[in-house]
């Protein structure tokens, strides 16, 4: 008796260590720790360098920051997502002049995807634009911050979701990676794929938008530790609620909430990606950390990023995409398209 006795307080003591050391699938910590400012500098150097060319939409720069994207996800093994044949999605020159001629070149999006392991039909984006301004009188605007720091993010909450994966916790829903083309000329390329998804609206469940959280503003000049949230309660109270949880739970920013007014005169709601998303009825958050002295300058380069910032901020992306893509339920749309 004593003997089986033993037996169970040992086997019971062995699962409960186990336990302990097993990551809960509720829990994206260790996930979201390997989202570093060191890992996000490395790649931002690259991405916003000169070689780049500024990454004018279509340009060879561009492509060539495009061609170092895909081989990061190769390197990950994260695949292009499935229905498709590369990680490109082609958008004509024609499409991309149609508003107002630029005589922009033929130029493309970018996607990478994991598959959901039990609502792979249900899919969350996680965007950002990868084209800046290129060259403008000889000089090279690199674009370090807009958006060469929401481009490197999206790569590393990528791969911080493919870790997740290997370790036995993969999402729940899939999630496309998203780095779209032809912002900087009118949103071009998120209103192609808006256009012409590859999963169909009515499954898409939100987009998180990244765009310019490598730098600080006038407005926080004492600190960096904050960023402002756009759109979460556009259209979705779950949204707006699961951004300030995940943010007190794991990330403790200071969220800003300032130019979510829809009496913003600036009108940063309808001037990046998730604007694509959100008109047709997506709900679509957007981190951002406002404009500062650099912004659209030859000056936006890599030494003027904070990193600890910038890997914080992409945190908080990581463990609100989290949320969306475990969540037993999808999130409620309970407001109309604004």
């Amino acid at each position: 008796m004593k003997k089986a006795l033993a037996l169970l307080v040992f086997i019971t003591t062995l699962s409960s260590f186990a336990q302990n050391n097993t990551v809960n699938n509720d829990d994206p910590t260790k996930f979201m720790n390997s989202i570093t400012a060191e890992k996000l500098k490395t790649r931002l150097y690259i991405v916003a360098s000169d070689e780049m060319e500024g990454r004018d939409t279509g340009s060879k720069g561009q492509k060539k920051a495009g061609k170092y994207l895909i081989d990061q996800y190769k390197k990950s093994k994260i695949s292009y997502p499935k229905g498709t044949t590369s990680y490109y999605q082609p958008i004509p020159a024609a499409y991309l002049n149609a508003k107002r001629n630029e005589n922009l070149p033929d130029s493309e999006n970018i996607w990478a995807y994991i598959e959901g392991s039990e609502k792979p039909d249900e899919v969350l984006v996680i965007s950002a634009h990868y084209d800046h301004v290129g060259i403008k009188n000889g000089e090279v605007y690199n674009g370090a911050d807009d958006d060469g720091s929401g481009t490197v993010a999206v790569l590393q909450i990528a791969e911080a979701f493919q870790k997740a994966k290997k370790a036995g916790h993969g999402p729940k829903r899939s999630i496309l990676f998203l780095h779209v083309t032809g912002e900087e000329h009118g949103l071009h390329g998120s209103r192609f794929y808006s256009e012409n998804p590859l999963f169909p609206t009515a499954n898409t469940v939100a987009d998180i938008n990244i765009d310019m959280i490598g730098r600080r503003d006038v407005e926080h000049t004492n600190t960096n530790k904050y960023v402002y949230v756009i759109g979460a309660n556009r259209l979705s109270t779950d949204l707006h609620n699961i951004t300030v949880a995940q943010n007190d739970k794991y990330t403790h920013l200071d969220l800003d909430f300032k130019f979510n007014d829809p009496k913003d005169p600036n009108h940063f709601y309808e001037r990046s990606d998730h604007y694509n998303f959100a008109k047709n009825g997506i709900p679509a958050v957007f981190l951002f950390n406002g404009v500062h002295a650099d912004y659209h300058q030859k000056s936006d380069e890599p030494n003027k990023i904070e990193y600890d910032a910038l890997a914080k901020r992409a945190q908080l992306a990581f463990v609100i995409a989290w949320d969306l893509a475990n969540r037993p339920e999808r999130i409620v749309v309970d407001k109309a398209i604004q």
